[in-house]
C-alpha cells in the first residue's frame, strides 16, 4: 500500500469491513464515517500479515458533525439502530459536534477538523461508503498508517502522556511489532 487510494481498495475488498461500511451507510446519519481504529488495525494487521478478517473488532467509532442535534441521547438511539440492523458488530456512536468538550477543545468545525483533534496521526483516519464506493478521511494523511507509526496529532503536543497510555493500555507494541513511537519520547 502507497496512499490513501491503496487503503480505500483494501478495505473494499475485505469483506467485513465492507460490511460494516455497508450497514453504516444503510442506517447511520448523514455524513457519517467509522475511524481510528477500524482502519488503522485493519492496515496494520494487513502490513504484518496477521489475518484482518480474524481479529476481532473491539469497536466501531461512529463518527459524524451534527451541530443541530449534538446530544448523547441522539448518539444512543443512532447506535440501538444500528444494533438492530447488525447486533453481531459492537457499534459505539459519537457526534463530534459535542466531543471538544471532552478534550477542553474549541467546537470542531467540521468532521475533519475533529479527526485533526483525535490523539495520534494514525487514528485521525476514516473511512465511508460512498457513492464512488469507499472513501478515505485523513486530516495528516496517511503515511503514518502505512509506516505504522504512532505520533501524536498537533492538538495532543503538549499532553504525551495521552497517547503513550493509549499505546501502553491498548497493547499496540505487543500486537505490531515493527511500531515506532515518533515525538512521545518513548519507545515501546
Amino acid at each position: 500500500m502507497r496512499n490513501a487510494a491503496d487503503i480505500a481498495d483494501f478495505i473494499a475488498h475485505t469483506p467485513r469491513m465492507m460490511r460494516c461500511l455497508a450497514v453504516l451507510a444503510a442506517h447511520g446519519p448523514a455524513g457519517v464515517w467509522i475511524g481510528a481504529g477500524f482502519v488503522r488495525n485493519a492496515v496494520w494487521d494487513h502490513l504484518s500479515g496477521q489475518d484482518t478478517e480474524a481479529t476481532p473488532l473491539a469497536d466501531l467509532d461512529v463518527v459524524f458533525h451534527d451541530p443541530v442535534n449534538a446530544s448523547a441521547e441522539q448518539d444512543a438511539a443512532l447506535e440501538v439502530a444500528l444494533r438492530i440492523a447488525a447486533p453481531d458488530l459492537p457499534w459505539s456512536v459519537r457526534n463530534q459536534a459535542r466531543m471538544h468538550g471532552r478534550n477542553g477543545h474549541l467546537p470542531y468545525r467540521d468532521i475533519t477538523d475533529a479527526l485533526a483533534h483525535w490523539a495520534e496521526t494514525a487514528a485521525a483516519i476514516a473511512a465511508r461508503l460512498g457513492p464512488n464506493g469507499v472513501e478515505i478521511l485523513a486530516p495528516f494523511g496517511v503515511q503514518d498508517v502505512l509506516e505504522v507509526i504512532i505520533r501524536p496529532t498537533p492538538a495532543f503536543l503538549t499532553k504525551p502522556e495521552i497517547p503513550l497510555a493509549r499505546l501502553e493500555s491498548k497493547g499496540w507494541p505487543k500486537r505490531w511489532a515493527g511500531l515506532r513511537v515518533v515525538g512521545l519520547g518513548a519507545s515501546p
